[in-house]
């Protein structure tokens, strides 16, 4: 008898997991976030999860939970560990990580930016560089030349406006610069101020404009570069989008408005022209006038998966196909991940109903990693890594997303 409750997803829906390379890949020690590991401003990252050596066993239990799809991305400075010159047997393991996911039937969605910059790219500027956006296309150009026969989907850069925020606004990232005004604001959990050391001033905030701006002419140079390498790949940019909501208060519904405008559409009007997709990355949501309390994950975050529709819708008004490319929870004892992976599932499920074309979904993240300024402490993870044996070990939550996968429905 047919489940009348079932929500099904359309037949051509990818369900997968994601990851980013300097995250998990472990030995890379060229770097603006291995530097700052040496100077004591972030976490050591060291030897990740080893997924570098590790990542055939990995793909296999990807491809045990059902998934048909990852999303992975490559390590810059691996690439072009000096400014101009490419390392060919760097993008010769990449090749073969894209064709062990081709050989298990899994599609690979590749990211040529995840946040790390070469040390010779950060050192001179990164992208406070007039000509960041031509050195970010020829990286970009090198990479999608070379892997061109194993993916077609490419997103150029992962969450740029938290990039930005993050190393210019808080400072908390490299390259370590605040902007004075962010002492008055209570900020996310992106890192402990007191390690960071950041250097404090008005002028930052010029510079995350700067930035910003830069960014979005990186993307916009890489796609055209992309392009011409592969004139039938999908570009994408990956946007992290905030929820900013509100009671029926007037004034909260217009600060909700002008934080929605200032975190998402002001970067997405730059480059939504250089778009042939989007992804969204969704984690937290901030209401305005909001007397509810709320569950936290292990981040201190809400815990609110059902805002993942009102992101998408968000991101729809561009009429461009999107993918969730990164939603998920921290949660080390896994009591809370499945049924937050079932109602962001749904989320992600009315959305489509709603007329969005979301074509694909990606739990963050496949395994536990190295999360940033806050080290290995947070557990994101389907797949549980004991960093002192590196063992692998199944979570029960990762069950529960893959009965969604293979049914590619949800009850």
């Amino acid at each position: 008898m047919k489940d009348t409750n079932e929500k099904k997803f359309p037949d051509d829906f990818f369900w997968g997991a994601a990851t980013a390379s300097y995250q998990v890949e472990g030995g890379i020690e060229n770097t603006d976030w291995a530097k700052a590991a040496t100077e004591g401003r972030v976490p050591h990252c060291g030897r990740a999860c080893d997924h570098y050596n590790r990542y055939e066993k990995d793909f296999d239990i990807a491809k045990e939970l059902g998934h048909d799809a990852h999303r992975l991305s490559v390590e810059w400075a691996r690439i072009e560990p000096k400014e101009g010159k490419f390392d060919m047997e760097a993008i010769k393991h990449y090749q073969r990580v894209a064709k062990a996911l081709q050989d298990r039937g899994i599609h690979p969605g590749i990211t040529l930016w995840h946040f790390t910059l070469p040390l010779w790219f950060s050192e001179s500027g990164g992208f406070e560089r007039k000509d960041a956006p031509e050195i970010f296309a020829r990286y970009c150009a090198f990479v999608v030349e070379h892997l061109k026969n194993y993916c077609h989907h490419y997103s150029t850069m992962n969450e740029p406006v938290v990039v930005a925020s993050n190393g210019y606004l808080r400072g908390t990232w490299p390259p370590f610069k605040r902007f004075a005004f962010f002492d008055f604001l209570t900020i996310t959990n992106s890192g402990r101020q007191h390690e960071a050391r950041y250097k404090k001033g008005l002028r930052p905030f010029f510079l995350y404009l700067k930035v910003v701006n830069n960014l979005a002419k990186s993307h916009n140079a890489a796609h055209d570069a992309i392009k011409r390498v592969l004139l039938a790949s999908d570009v994408s940019v990956v946007k992290h989008v905030i929820l900013f909501h509100s009671n029926r208060n007037p004034f909260n519904r217009l600060l909700a408005k002008v934080m929605n405008w200032w975190w998402t559409h002001r970067f997405m009007k730059k480059v939504i022209d250089k778009c042939d997709s989007v992804g969204l990355n969704y984690y937290f949501h901030k209401k305005f006038g909001d007397k509810d309390t709320y569950e936290k994950t292990d981040m201190d975050w809400d815990i609110f998966p059902q805002g993942i529709y009102a992101c998408l819708m968000m991101l729809w008004r561009y009429k461009k196909p999107l993918y969730v490319s990164e939603a998920g929870i921290a949660d080390a004892k896994d009591d809370r991940r499945g049924d937050y992976i079932k109602k962001q599932a749904e989320g992600t499920w009315k959305a489509i109903q709603a007329g969005a074309d979301v074509r694909g979904h990606f739990y963050w993240s496949f395994m536990d990693n190295y999360e940033w300024a806050l080290g290995f402490e947070k557990r994101f993870g389907l797949v549980e890594i004991n960093y002192e044996t590196l063992e692998r070990k199944i979570r029960p939550s990762a069950y529960i997303y893959k009965d969604i996968c293979e049914k590619n429905a949800i009850q």
